[in-house]
C-alpha cells in the first residue's frame, strides 16, 4: 500500500503494469520462490496522499485478508505546504491500527532526507515527526521496520532518479534487500551499494556546470511539478493500481512472465506511462 515508493516510480520496466518495476515486485518474486502459491498485490499509485490511501485501499486490502502488508503513506502529505502534521500522524496512526487488526506481518518505512534543494530543507522537521512516529508504532504493535532514514549508502547520488525525488533501479535493488533481510528471508539479491573505493570521486564541478545542470532538472521536473499543482492534477490521476487484485507470482520467470501470460495485465496502462 502507498504511492510512487512502492508502486516503483524510478525502476522503469515498459513491459510491467505502468511502466515500473520496483523493490515490492522484486520482493514478492523472491518470496514465491521461497514459499509455493505465493500472492501478491500492489495498491500503491503515485501522487496519492495518505487521505487517498485510505480511501482507495485500504477497504481492498482487507478484503484480500493479508498475511503481510508493507506501508509507506504520507511523504506526498509533507512535502505540501498546508499539511497539519498533527493531523497527519493521527490519521497515519489510525491506518497503521487498522492493518495491525488484521493479524498480518506489518512493515512500515522511515521516509529518507532526500537532498533535493537548499529550499526544502525547512520541511526536515516534519520528516523527523513523521519517522519518530513511525518508530512508535513499529515497536508498540510489533511491526517489522524498515529504517529508511538511517541507510547511508542512499548517500549515493546513483542510488536516485533523475528527478532527485525517487530511487533509482540500484536503489530499488538495494530496498529490496533490505526489506528481505528484515523479514528474515534469505536471498541472492546482490548490494546495489558501492564499496567506498568504487564511489565516484568527489570532484567539484564548475559554477558554468552546476547551473547547466539545475537548469535541466528544473525544466524537467520543477516546472511541470509546479504546473501540475496549479492545475490541481496529479501523474497518479491517470493510474490504476499495477495489480489491484492478487496474482500468483510464478516461481519461475517472475511477474514478467505473469504478463507474458496474462496481457491483459497491461491493459489499463497508459503509452506515456510505459
Amino acid at each position: 500500500m502507498g504511492d510512487s515508493f512502492t508502486e516503483g516510480v524510478g525502476d522503469r520496466n515498459p513491459t510491467l503494469p505502468n511502466g515500473v518495476r520496483g523493490w515490492a515486485d522484486r520482493v514478492a518474486e523472491k518470496l514465491a520462490k521461497v514459499e509455493k502459491g505465493w500472492e501478491y498485490a500492489n495498491l500503491a499509485v503515485r501522487s496519492k496522499r495518505l487521505r487517498q490511501i485510505v480511501a482507495d485501499q485500504l477497504e481492498p486490502a482487507l478484503a484480500m485478508e493479508p498475511t503481510l502488508v508493507t506501508l509507506y503513506a504520507g511523504g506526498n502529505d509533507i512535502l505540501d505546504l498546508g499539511t497539519d502534521m498533527d493531523q497527519l500522524l493521527d490519521e497515519y496512526e489510525r491506518l497503521v491500527r487498522a492493518l495491525a487488526g488484521t493479524g498480518a506481518t506489518l512493515v512500515l518505512f522511515t521516509g529518507y532526507d532526500v537532498k533535493v534543494n537548499p529550499l526544502l530543507e525547512p520541511l526536515k522537521h516534519r520528516n523527523w515527526q513523521y519517522n519518530e512516529r513511525v518508530r512508535l508504532l513499529a515497536r508498540e504493535l510489533d511491526a517489522v521496520l524498515v529504517d529508511y532514514w538511517c541507510f547511508d549508502e542512499y548517500a549515493d547520488r546513483r542510488m536516485w532518479d533523475s528527478d532527485r525525488l525517487h530511487m533509482s533501479k540500484s536503489g530499488h535493488k538495494f530496498l529490496a534487500r533490505r526489506v528481505l533481510d528484515q523479514l528474515g528471508y534469505s536471498h541472492a539479491l546482490k548490494s546495489q551499494s558501492l564499496a567506498p573505493r568504487e564511489r565516484e570521486p568527489s570532484v567539484r564541478r564548475q559554477p558554468r556546470e552546476w547551473i547547466a545542470a539545475q537548469r535541466t532538472w528544473l525544466g524537467d521536473w520543477v516546472v511541470p511539478l509546479i504546473g501540475r499543482k496549479i492545475r490541481g492534477v496529479t501523474l497518479g490521476d491517470r493510474l490504476l493500481p499495477r495489480w489491484p487484485k492478487l496474482v500468483k507470482v510464478p516461481r519461475k520467470g517472475g511477474l514478467r512472465r505473469y504478463v507474458e501470460d496474462h496481457p491483459e495485465a497491461l491493459t489499463n496502462t497508459p503509452d506515456w506511462a510505459r
